[in-house]
C-alpha cells in the first residue's frame, strides 16, 4: 500500500521548486516532510509525473487507487480529489489531515465544502481545538445523516529538536514576526505598531521571512521599511531556520487564535524569547506562570521592552516558571516522537492495511 501526500493545491506557489525540493508551506511542510520520514515510500502529489531526488511526484489521475491512501492536507477539495481518483468506478481511501484551524476560511462555500469532506472522510487534525471547530463546522453544515458519520481524531503533533544550535544573543536585540502570512488572524499591524513604539526607546532589529504571496504583498513593503526592519522570504532550508532561531532574541505574537503553534514552540525551544497574548491558545503551549503574557497593546510594549533590554534575565524568569529549563518543558508536553507515534497509530486504525516503515 503506498501512502500519497497532497499539499499546496490551494496556493499559487509552487509545491515543488527547480531544485525538486519541496517548497515551503509553512507547518503544512513540515507535517509533509514528517510524513515522508514516517513512510519512507510515499509519493508527493503535484501537477506533474516526475522523479525528484528524495520523492516522486505523481498526479492525482497518475496513482494506482487500489493500492494507495491519500493523505490530503488541503481538506476542502478532498471530494475533488475523490472524483479525480473515482473516474474508473474504483473506491478512492482517502484521509483528511486538517492542520490548519477550519476558521482560516471565511466564505460559506468553503465552509460547506470542509463539512462535506469531515462527513464523507476520516480526518485527523492537529490538536484537540482544531478537532472541536472541526466537529463543531460539520455539526452546523451538514445534514444530520452526514454529521453524525464523522470520524475525527486528534494528535499533539510535537516538534523537532535535532536541529538544534547554541543559542547567542546579538549585539543590536532582534525580534522575530513569529509567521509567514500577513492575514488579519495574525494581525501583523498590531505587531508592527508595537514593535515601532518599543523601537522609539531603544535599538533592535526586526526580522520576517514570509510566503510568496505576503513577501509580495503592499502590507510587506510597509513592514520592511523602518531602518531597523527586514523582510525576506523563507529559509530554503530548516538548517537555516534553525540557525537564524539561534541568533534571535524574542518574538512577539499577536494572532487572534491559533490552531497548534508550532513556530512559537520551536522558536522557544531555540532560546528565543516569547512575549503572547492572553489567550487559549497561548495558555496551552507555555507554562502556567510564564511571565511574558500581555493583556493589551501597551502592556506588550513594556513586556518587550524588559526582554531586549536583559534577555537573559528574561530566560531565567521563563525558566522558573517551568521549573527548570523552558526546553525541558517544551519536550516533555510537545516532543515530535510521541507524535509521530499517534499519527502512526490513528492511520492504522483507520486503514489497518498501513504501516509506518
Amino acid at each position: 500500500m503506498t501512502i500519497a501526500i497532497k499539499l499546496g493545491f490551494l496556493d499559487d506557489a509552487p509545491i515543488v521548486g527547480d531544485d525538486g525540493q519541496l517548497t515551503k508551506h509553512g507547518s503544512g511542510s513540515n507535517i509533509v516532510e514528517r510524513l515522508m520520514k514516517m513512510y519512507p515510500h510515499a509519493v508527493i502529489v503535484g501537477h506533474e509525473n516526475k522523479d525528484c531526488p528524495d520523492f516522486r511526484l505523481r498526479t492525482l489521475d497518475n496513482l494506482d487507487v487500489k493500492s494507495t491512501l491519500l493523505i490530503n492536507l488541503d481538506v476542502i477539495d478532498s471530494v475533488g480529489a475523490f472524483q479525480v481518483m473515482h473516474r474508473e468506478g474504483l473506491e478512492p481511501k482517502i484521509m483528511n489531515f486538517q492542520w490548519l484551524p477550519p476558521s482560516h476560511y471565511h466564505h460559506k462555500v468553503n465552509f460547506a465544502a470542509m463539512g462535506m469532506s469531515y462527513a464523507l472522510f476520516p480526518t485527523l487534525c492537529a490538536g484537540e481545538r482544531t478537532a472541536g471547530e472541526v466537529v463543531e463546522l460539520a455539526r452546523r453544515w451538514m445534514i444530520p445523516p452526514l454529521a453524525h458519520q464523522c470520524r475525527v481524531a486528534w494528535v499533539q503533533p510535537g516538534i523537532r529538536d535535532d536541529l538544534l544550535r547554541e543559542h547567542v544573543d546579538p549585539e543590536v536585540p532582534t525580534v522575530l514576526y513569529p509567521s509567514i502570512h500577513l492575514n488579519d488572524n495574525k494581525q501583523p499591524k498590531v505587531f508592527l505598531d508595537i514593535v515601532s513604539e518599543v523601537a522609539e526607546h531603544m535599538p533592535l532589529q526586526m526580522e520576517a521571512r514570509l510566503g510568496q504571496r505576503d513577501l509580495a504583498s503592499v502590507l510587506a513593503m510597509k513592514m520592511s521599511s523602518p531602518t531597523w526592519a527586514q523582510v525576506g522570504p523563507l529559509f530554503g532550508e530548516r538548517e537555516e531556520y534553525w540557525e537564524a532561531l539561534a541568533r534571535t532574541t524574542a518574538f512577539l505574537a499577536t494572532a487572534k487564535d491559533e490552531a497548534y503553534g508550532f513556530e512559537y514552540m520551536e522558536a522557544l525551544l531555540a532560546g528565543v524569547v516569547g512575549v503572547l497574548p492572553r489567550a487559549k491558545w497561548s495558555s496551552d503551549i507555555v507554562p502556567e506562570t510564564y511571565p511574558y503574557l500581555y493583556d493589551n497593546s501597551r502592556h506588550a510594549v513594556a513586556l518587550l521592552e524588559e526582554v531586549l533590554t536583559d534577555p537573559k534575565a528574561a530566560r531565567a524568569k521563563i525558566d522558573e516558571s517551568a521549573g527548570g529549563p523552558i526546553s525541558e518543558w517544551i519536550l516533555g508536553h510537545h516532543r515530535r516522537s510521541g507524535g509521530n507515534e499517534a499519527i502512526a497509530n490513528q492511520i492504522s486504525d483507520w486503514f489497518p492495511e498501513i504501516s509506518a516503515d
